[in-house]
């Protein structure tokens, strides 16, 4: 019995440091060519310090396939509430005139960059897009090539620890971009927080996505 205890011990302590070389050698090498940006655009801390307070009520948008039936309630309150969304969400709101405070992205793959390969105008005016360190550098030039507004934030893993970023701070505790939404929200001091879209479930026809997703409704189904 103890012999199984120190054995699942062991695997539990070894996943939780990731459970892929490969991704975790892409988000190094991905992380050292977003560092440039990273350091030349304002920091977490900043963002912090000169955005925290400024509204109580923050409204976390994911992309769930019951985000299609939210969307009108959505765009009635958007004015009274600061709203963060998902990268795979942005799309959709911008495709029904909703418009984010806050766009975030946390995955490193090139798919997920593709959610800002998109010209959408003066719709991203005032947007800050939020990225995990890790994201694949496509994501970083769609942002530059249309001068949208966006700072990068190092994840709290070994390798920016090493290169001591500590002025640039981390993000703790993401394991999804609904993690990361939420822990943004928090730290801005918004005292009500509202989760639409985070269904973690298959709709009801078998569907993972809204209709308008990117990907595809079906896209994980």
């Amino acid at each position: 019995e103890l012999n199984k205890k120190l054995a699942e011990n062991f695997k539990n302590s070894i996943v939780s440091h990731g459970n892929d070389p490969l991704d975790a050698l892409q988000g190094i090498e991905q992380f050292v060519y977003n560092l440039p940006q990273m350091i030349t655009h304002p920091s977490y801390k900043e963002l912090l310090s000169k955005r925290k307070g400024i509204s109580d009520t923050a409204i976390i948008v994911s992309t769930g396939p019951s985000l299609t039936k939210q969307l009108p309630l959505l765009k009635k309150y958007a004015s009274k509430a600061t709203i963060f969304c998902a990268d795979s969400s942005y799309p959709i709101l911008a495709k029904h005139g909703i418009k984010p405070d806050y766009v975030c992205m946390l995955e490193r793959t090139e798919i997920t960059a593709e959610f800002f390969n998109h010209d959408f105008g003066e719709f991203d005016k005032d947007i800050i897009f939020i990225c995990a360190g890790v994201v694949h550098p496509k994501a970083i030039e769609y942002l530059k090539g249309r001068n949208r507004k966006y700072l990068i934030i190092p994840r709290y893993l070994y390798f920016p620890i090493y290169i001591k970023l500590k002025y640039f701070d981390f993000l703790y505790n993401t394991p999804s971009v609904a993690h990361m939404s939420y822990f943004l929200s928090v730290l801005l001091n918004h005292k009500n927080i509202i989760f639409i879209g985070q269904d973690l479930a298959y709709a009801e026809n078998g569907n993972s996505h809204p209709d308008d997703y990117q990907n595809s409704a079906n896209y994980e189904s």
